[in-house]
């Protein structure tokens, strides 16, 4: 069986672990700190702040920024939940915004055409999400005039070591953005177990990072809101003392999961240029299957993150639903996926806002298909999705 996705293990992650147990610390110890440093270093960022999954980055973002209720944050629908539930958590309203039908992306376009809809004082924050790996060019010059309070948060789950088109910015560090979220799910390029991470340019939107991860406990005496609690007659601070002025959650990473971070990062490089190989083999051989099928475009294949090798397919024209493809690849032995039906038609979103009509998402949900990424896999292995999938759709051979 050849799944859409699959971490990659080796033995030096195994013993990296293995140290970590053996240490003196299993949580809050010296690998956290290690991670963080290696991260902002890859990311070419001033800050990186780890914590538990990619939905805790996005939740600690908005809550680092101070959005709550009667703010609004923009969202593009095709996304995974996550990138909207941060919102909803911090009691902020969502704008679901449109996508590029082709790629399936949040544009200038699709931001804007969703801001004129829009009290300008309650947006306070938009999400572009770096789908499949490959970056939306939604940056601050993207807002109209007026909306320079409008911080931009970037979702990039799906595209660490990504760079954006035309340039050598990587991911995490770009300029316009305030804080740039990760995940470190095992089908990501890097694997934590479950992991994510915060990189930002603001160190003091970092320091609040930290502080909200972690219950909003403060153990600086400098910062102490009530400091005559905390210290003693001559003003020196009690050793056990810590303050909570504001919530915060435990969203911390344990040092199990930050040493297997930090020996995946190592291979990070590699991981990418395999990604990009398999993903140029399927680009050279899958025009054979046009134009029933074709590959979801890319603007800067080689600066792409390429976490998914994703696709559209007529499904209609071969008269064959989606999901009758995809039981016909397992069977095959060849894991498919949907990324994802648009977040503006599930339940919870429509019971809220009501019906909306967001032809781009929509267009891209009904033809898209995730084919089998990852960097363990052969050239061969390319070469037998593409087989199956041709014999699934009827279609002549590949190779």
């Amino acid at each position: 069986m050849i799944p859409y996705g699959r971490h990659h293990i080796d033995n030096d992650d195994i013993e990296a672990v293995i140290a970590a147990l053996k240490s003196d610390s299993l949580t809050g110890g010296a690998c956290v700190g290690r991670f963080e440093e290696d991260l902002a270093r890859f990311t070419s960022s001033r800050n990186a702040v780890v914590c538990n999954s990619g939905t805790a980055a996005l939740h600690l973002a908005l809550m680092a920024l101070d959005i709550g209720a009667g703010d609004i944050i923009v969202v593009p629908s095709l996304t995974f939940l996550a990138t909207a539930n941060a919102g909803i958590y911090v009691g902020a309203d969502i704008k679901f915004a449109d996508v590029d039908p082709e790629t399936g992306l949040l544009t200038s376009e699709t931001l804007n055409a969703a801001l004129r809809e829009l009290p300008a004082e309650r947006v306070k924050a938009v999400l572009p999400v770096h789908l499949n790996g490959a970056m939306s060019d939604v940056r601050s010059t993207s807002l109209p005039s007026g909306m320079g309070h409008v911080a931009i948060v970037e979702d990039a789950c799906h595209a660490i070591g990504g760079a954006y088109s035309g340039s050598d910015i990587l991911v995490g560090s770009a300029p316009w953005a305030a804080m740039t979220c990760f995940s470190f799910h095992p089908v990501k390029t890097i694997a934590m177990g479950e992991g994510g991470a915060i990189t930002t340019e603001f160190d003091d939107l970092a320091e609040r990072l930290r502080l909200l991860r972690n219950h909003g406990m403060e153990r600086d005496a400098a910062r102490f809101v009530m400091p005559d609690q905390g210290v003693d007659s001559v003003g020196k601070p009690f050793p056990w003392f810590y303050e909570m002025a504001t919530v915060g959650y435990n969203y911390r990473a344990s040092d199990l999961h930050c040493a297997l971070g930090t020996s995946q990062l190592k291979k990070a490089p590699g991981f990418l240029a395999r990604r990009r190989e398999l993903a140029c083999r399927y680009n050279d051989l899958i025009g054979e299957l046009a134009p029933i099928v074709k590959p979801v475009p890319r603007s800067a294949p080689d600066g792409d993150g390429w976490h998914l090798f994703s696709v559209h397919i007529d499904f209609h024209a071969v008269g064959k639903p989606r999901e009758q493809v995809m039981q016909e690849l397992r069977e095959r032995g060849i894991g498919s996926q949907v990324h994802y039906l648009p977040v503006h038609r599930q339940p919870f979103y429509q019971q809220k806002y009501g019906k909306q009509h967001l032809p781009g998402a929509d267009s891209y949900y009904q033809k898209q298909l995730s084919l089998p990424l990852f960097p363990a896999m052969e050239d061969t292995d390319v070469d037998r999705v593409l087989e199956a999938l041709a014999q699934v759709l009827n279609l002549r051979a590949v190779v």
